[in-house]
């Protein structure tokens, strides 16, 4: 199973580890673990909360 540190999501969206943090404290964004007291991504919650809050664009008719 593939895991991302704050700092490779944080990379990933182009956002800062503050923000993710943030979300985290809000009970907002992806699950997450604590491995060893330390949070930790695993991929598969990210790339579903990335399907769940995807924003398709409507064509200009």
């Amino acid at each position: 199973m593939v895991h991302l540190t704050p700092k490779d999501l944080a990379a990933r969206w182009r956002v800062s580890v503050g923000h993710l943090a943030n979300l985290r404290s809000e009970g907002r964004g992806p699950d997450f673990i604590r491995p060893g007291g330390r949070v930790a991504y695993r991929l598969a919650d990210i790339e579903q909360y990335e399907e769940r809050t995807l924003v398709r664009q409507r064509k200009a008719a």
